[in-house]
């Protein structure tokens, strides 16, 4: 399964273990480096500049030949952290940033020049255009099978665009659970996915097993947009607690974003109060869950070992 994907980061098969917020974790990534893929890690998992090393550190460690990790950093003004967290990334060295949600400019400048390669989220090709212009190292197509923040067009139409319009490669992020829909994203044009939902209900994550059960138990029909989390749209599990506090944003948040004085700060305490709640429904087994997943949990039927997880879409 060579692509342009396993010659950059140096992986057996074209797929990178997505970022998942409180998810993700240094167990997981293991896993997949000896699998032969990339693993990736929000910066935002760790709460100390101090566990964000030690976390670089056992990576390092661990890394064998034939395996990838890296980091994502949420690039926007409202995420207070992203200039420490890069310059930790810089200082101790990974192989790979993916960025979200802001411009990239600084990463891509400050990661080339310690040797790090940087994937950029993109939604369509006008933004693919502006980081292809930065010098990205290839961009994520996220689509809109994607679990969490996901974009709004259809993974064969995104795909085709984006490789029809830009130079550099497209990795497609978003409705991945098995081998055939690796195999589907690779004919549309992408040199290689990126699967998150998939590995929620993996034996290393360490949230709830209520919340990997959940994975278990609903499907792709189950999953619903909400923008009471964030106040950006992002899919979860439409539970009973979902069906009953509703998707929508409440009329006073609506009424504040539309205020130019106070957006950015309202921007900043919904993202405060959105990775709040995620991370009480994460680790809290209470009746009051959100869970953020996509439609690929339709292809998990049990708990089980990353390494499982990752047979199941490269064989």
């Amino acid at each position: 399964m060579e692509t342009k994907l396993t010659q950059l980061l140096g992986i057996t098969y074209p797929i990178i273990q997505a970022p998942m917020f409180l998810v993700s974790n240094t167990a997981m990534v293991i896993e997949a480096m000896k699998c032969g893929i990339a693993g990736c890690i929000p910066a935002l998992n760790y709460r100390t500049l101090e566990a964000l090393r030690t976390a670089i550190k056992e990576l390092k460690a661990a890394k064998v030949e034939e395996g990838s990790f890296g980091f994502n950093l949420i690039v926007n003004r409202s995420s207070p952290k992203y200039k420490n967290q890069l310059d930790v990334l810089c200082e101790e060295g990974c192989d790979f940033i993916i960025t979200s949600l802001g411009s990239p400019e600084e990463t891509i400048k400050r990661a080339h020049e310690v040797g790090i390669k940087v994937f950029c989220d993109v939604v369509d090709l006008k933004y693919a255009k502006k980081v292809e212009g930065l010098e990205a190292d290839a961009v994520i197509a996220v689509n809109n099978e994607a679990g969490g923040h996901r974009g709004n067009i259809s993974p064969e139409v995104l795909i085709k665009e984006l490789t029809k319009n830009i130079s550099i490669p497209v990795i497609s992020a978003g409705g991945v659970g098995c081998k055939a829909d690796v195999d589907r994203m690779l004919s549309y044009g992408a040199v290689g996915v990126s699967v998150g939902s998939p590995f929620i209900a993996s034996v290393e994550a360490k949230v709830t097993d209520e919340y990997k059960q959940a994975c278990v138990d609903y499907g792709a029909k189950d999953i619903v947009m909400t923008e009471r989390i964030s106040g950006t749209p992002c899919t979860v599990i439409n539970t009973p607690y979902v069906q009953k506090i509703g998707t929508k944003a409440t009329w006073l948040e609506k009424l504040l974003n539309k205020n130019k004085k106070l957006k950015k700060w309202v921007k900043m305490l919904r993202f405060y109060i959105g990775m709040k709640a995620t991370e009480n429904a994460a680790f809290k087994a209470t009746y009051r869950t959100v869970w953020v997943a996509g439609p690929s949990i339709e292809h998990t039927t049990k708990i089980l070992p990353t390494r499982d997880i990752i047979n199941r879409l490269v064989h």
